[in-house]
């Protein structure tokens, strides 16, 4: 493929994301009210919730880690890729009448999804770290190279898991429901609600096998310094994304042959 013609087909795919982006907006959060604020407001509140619940609890004096920053830091990378996978199951069925423009293809519709949901998050993180550094209640973060880089690792843990999740779903129902009770198993279990450095050294060989609790370690290391030991490894976590994200183009590509347009 020419320099040029690979040059228009990305300008078509842009458009055509672009398209589905603004589509998504408006069917999820309509022009009135609020409207598209909704993308930085939804994971905002449940990151504040979260974070009250765990100050109220006195959590903040168990420890000298912010419980604020904690909160954020753990709450905003899960909202991350569980948003994004969520939104990606049965995404195909609701929007198979665009499968008849020979320019949208599978692939589009779950990326338009995904791409929302890190707009959100991303939003979400940055307001919510400078308003609370503002007012004193947490230190801005004493590193950005580890929360730029962890955060986009995330990102692209959710793109890959999201792709996957999308595929899979449309094949079976079972699995729908089978995933969204993973969600809530994954949960504890992916480093929001604790540093691998407070477990016992068999359970961190165990949960550092998980790719994200290296994203949510990298976070963590950018936002509190040297205060507690992180334990990430950026390109274990490279390396998991690219085979999701291998797994996942695989899937979707086995999806479009099977795709009827209404």
């Amino acid at each position: 493929m020419s320099t040029v013609s690979l040059r228009h087909s990305l300008a078509i795919q842009s458009r055509v994301i672009a398209a589905l982006l603004l589509r998504e907006v408006i069917t999820r959060y309509g022009r009135h009210g609020l409207g598209v604020l909704w993308i930085m407001l939804e994971p905002m509140l449940f990151t504040l919730g979260v974070a009250a619940l765990w100050y109220l609890a006195n959590l903040h004096t168990l420890s000298d880690i912010p419980i604020i920053a904690f909160a954020i830091t753990g709450y905003s990378s899960v909202l991350m890729w569980r948003n994004a996978a969520n939104r990606c199951t049965k995404a195909i069925e609701p929007n198979l009448a665009l499968m008849y423009h020979r320019n949208v293809k599978v692939f589009d519709i779950l990326l338009a999804r995904i791409v929302l949901e890190w707009v959100g998050a991303t939003a979400s993180l940055i307001v919510l770290t400078a308003c609370f550094a503002f007012i004193g209640a947490m230190r801005w973060p004493q590193d950005i190279v580890p929360v730029i880089g962890g955060w986009l690792l995330l990102a692209w843990f959710s793109l890959g898991l999201g792709l996957i999740v999308g595929a899979i779903s449309e094949r079976s129902e079972t699995f729908e429901r089978i995933w969204h009770v993973m969600t809530y198993l994954m949960f504890p279990l992916s480093g929001a609600v604790y540093m691998v450095h407070w477990l016992p050294k068999a359970a961190q060989d165990a949960v550092l096998w998980l790719p994200m609790v290296h994203g949510v370690e990298m976070l963590r290391h950018g936002y509190f310094g040297e205060i507690v030991p992180t334990y990430e490894n950026p390109g274990y976590f490279a390396i998991a994304n690219l085979l999701l994200t291998l797994i996942g183009l695989a899937l979707v590509r086995d999806m479009e042959g099977r795709v009827q347009p209404e």
